[in-house]
């Protein structure tokens, strides 16, 4: 439960930091690490994260409220030029950006796109080398200095979400560019995000896992319906029963037979997975109805884009 704040420590700093990078460069793994639960959720899939995802930082000395966005990325449809428009507007307002840069991968054009963007705000900018537990020391050192010769960054923190190598160090560099502030939010709250929204992304993570690189672009998630009910009196388990009925959009009618799978066994699959993750965060027992369900082409039209939540 999150606690009311009336009194904060002298020189208490609180702000914003914009977590950016091209998909699939660790900016969500990261986030989760920093926070140090699960909050955005996280795939190798591309355009895993689709929405920008405030996670909020509490610690005695100060609030960084980390906002991960969307991989930034050359768009092929309605859908990717909105999710490029988010990690834009991400970048308005923010005390720092932290730009994501994987270890194992050389600078590319994607990544020096974006930093011609964020290195002209007038804003802090920390690149975070992620990803350093697949690399060794020599080769993390030499993709260090290159990734010093493309800007004139406030800092440089090499880290492993993975291992939690360095996480801390990248927490204390961006609470010191915090400036001071009381809390923005109630201690021990990590996230805005509605239990309607989080519960949509835990189904769309667990189809994700589940089918691959089938479709994972063409899949949406909307919770339709949740109901609460309360523990039979003397029932050994006294959590709530929560009734969570949700629906995966698909684009065509054959792409809704590889998600329903032979004898419905991939949906029950996802429902499987989905359901564990949902119990964790309500604390609940947990009833999970799925249904799959066809928006032709949504990624491409913007009334069903806006229905499905874009």
């Amino acid at each position: 439960m999150s606690e009311l704040v009336d009194s904060w420590p002298e020189g208490f700093r609180a702000g914003f930091a914009s977590v950016v990078g091209r998909p699939n460069a660790g900016k969500s793994t990261l986030t989760n690490a920093m926070v140090g639960q699960k909050v955005a959720i996280t795939s190798a899939r591309p355009e895993t994260t689709r929405r920008v995802i405030r996670a909020i930082v509490s610690q005695e000395a100060g609030q960084i409220v980390l906002v991960d966005t969307p991989g930034l990325h050359r768009p092929r449809t309605l859908l990717g030029e909105r999710l490029n428009d988010m990690v834009r507007d991400s970048l308005e307002g923010v005390d720092a950006v932290v730009v994501c840069l994987p270890a194992d991968e050389p600078i590319g054009p994607g990544d020096r796109f974006l930093l011609s963007l964020v290195l002209g705000k007038g804003v802090p900018v920390v690149a975070a080398v992620t990803k350093t537990d697949k690399v060794g020391r020599q080769a993390l050192a030499s993709h260090l200095l290159e990734i010093e010769a493309e800007g004139d960054f406030t800092d440089i923190v090499p880290v492993s979400a993975v291992t939690g190598d360095q996480v801390d160090v990248l927490r204390n560099v961006l609470l010191d560019l915090m400036p001071e502030s009381p809390p923005l939010y109630p201690m021990g709250t990590v996230t805005d995000e509605s239990e309607e929204t989080l519960i949509a992304e835990l189904i769309r993570e667990a189809a994700l896992e589940e089918l691959r690189d089938e479709l994972p672009h063409s899949l949406a998630v909307t919770v339709d319906e949740i109901e609460e009910e309360n523990a039979r009196p003397g029932a050994r388990d006294q959590r709530p029963l929560v009734r969570v009925h949700a629906s995966i959009h698909v684009e065509r009618d054959s792409q809704k037979g590889i998600v329903i799978g032979h004898g419905g066994s991939r949906l029950r699959q996802i429902g499987s997975d989905a359901r564990m993750g949902i119990a964790r965060l309500l604390d609940a027992r947990i009833y999970l109805d799925l249904h799959v369900r066809v928006a032709k082409d949504w990624q491409r039209d913007p009334k069903k884009l806006g229905r499905l939540g874009f």
